[in-house]
């Protein structure tokens, strides 16, 4: 045979024999089967086609909306849905509430009377188990939902609004009118999940024994991610094929560098005289990271009875003011969620002094130190804590 040929035929063997073996082995993930690139995968499924997350699997995948590090299974399902929502009281009647250390991202502020209230937010990962009580919507904790892209899903139960009715939260040109925010949004009857009917929201008298109605009402983020798929038809992206991901910002983020001299708490209150809702945050070395305390009690999740963990415990001062629209007893509240101020971030067992800033209500909420740079977040939970322009906070 020809000396030019064989080498040839030769070469060409190699050639191919090297791509069918790259692409063999570099499918393979694992527990997780069978990839023909990294954007393409198969997540292990149950019986009924749900997909099944095994925490021991490889955590390759960072979360976008707090830089976890998760399995592709966890990708999987996130790539189907867009973030979620969820107003949860903090009431002393409403404890322990549910879901929140599943909580991507937590904000807490005064909804009325000194009473703070949550809005927890899921992408990465479900609950395991109830979220709730869910409570009513609030004008500022819209802004904060805002910032999770295009039509993110509001969950809640009522909300403070303009009765043209009665009058009643109409007057000074209803500044705290929050329903009204939301259908100006555009999100009423679209991704707006006010009070979902049965079986998606539902009353539980006996979760928190002898409590009243206004504390009962759950769901679980399966069930109203879920609704939006099948009522909204709300996943990743929307009828017309817009994806969720236009105008979202995501924060920067880093690994655990934990100090070698640590803080040992943090302490503040929301309201003076209004200790049910102190706060107290203690560093864990171990896990480099703050438990929670309320009111003076350790803050447990009653779905898994863990105490509530946060990578980061940021406080952002904003202006507070009374909304003046005639609502009873003046319990609607305002903060100054757009623009900037003063802010604590807390990682690593240390304190970082700088300033929050938030373009619009649209933009995401950043957090700067004293040189005017960007502070990148720890992985995991981050809980911003929006407290009055003014309080102290003790470390």
């Amino acid at each position: 045979m020809d000396k030019k040929l064989v080498t040839l035929t030769s070469l060409l063997l190699f050639i191919v024999s090297g791509y069918f073996s790259y692409s063999y082995f570099s499918g393979r993930i694992g527990s997780g089967g069978l990839i023909s690139n990294t954007n393409e995968y198969t997540p292990p499924t149950d019986e009924n086609g749900n997909v099944v997350i095994d925490g021991s699997a490889p955590k390759v995948e960072e979360c976008p909306t707090n830089g976890e590090m998760l399995t592709k299974a966890h990708r999987a399902l996130w790539e189907r849905r867009r973030p979620l929502i969820v107003m949860v009281e903090n009431s002393v009647d409403a404890r322990p509430q549910s879901g929140i250390t599943s909580a991507d991202v937590v904000y807490e502020v005064v909804a009325e009377g000194g009473i703070t209230r949550f809005a927890l937010v899921y992408y990465c990962k479900d609950t395991d188990g109830y979220v709730g009580p869910i409570r009513s919507a609030r004008v500022y904790f819209v802004d904060f939902a805002s910032e999770y892209g295009q039509n993110p899903l509001y969950a809640h139960v009522g909300g403070a609004n303009c009765n043209k009715t009665t009058g009643s939260g109409c007057a000074n040109g209803a500044p705290a009118d929050a329903l009204g925010k939301i259908q100006k949004l555009g999100w009423y009857g679209k991704n707006d999940l006010n009070h979902v009917p049965f079986p998606v929201m539902w009353r539980d008298y006996d979760r928190l024994p002898g409590r009243v109605t206004e504390h009962t009402v759950y769901s679980t983020t399966e069930k109203l991610w879920g609704y939006a798929k099948d009522k909204r038809g709300l996943t990743d992206t929307d009828k017309e094929g817009s994806k969720w991901t236009k105008g979202f910002e995501a924060w920067k983020f880093k690994d655990d560098k934990p100090s070698s001299t640590p803080l040992a708490k943090i302490v503040f209150d929301f309201w003076e005289g209004k200790s049910d809702f102190s706060v107290s945050w203690q560093y864990d070395k171990p896990t480099n990271s703050f438990k929670r305390f309320n009111g003076g009690a350790s803050h447990v999740d009653k779905n898994n009875s863990n105490q509530i963990v946060s990578k980061n415990v940021v406080v952002a001062f904003m202006d507070e003011s009374v909304a003046k629209d005639g609502y009873d007893a003046g319990q609607h509240m305002l903060y100054k969620t757009i623009g900037e101020g003063e802010a604590i971030v807390f990682q690593d067992g240390t304190s970082i002094k700088g300033k929050w800033r938030k373009r619009t209500a649209t933009s995401r909420i950043r957090f700067f130190d004293a040189k005017g740079s960007e502070i990148a977040l720890n992985r995991g939970q981050t809980f911003i804590e929006i407290v009055p322009k003014g309080n102290s906070v003790s470390y």
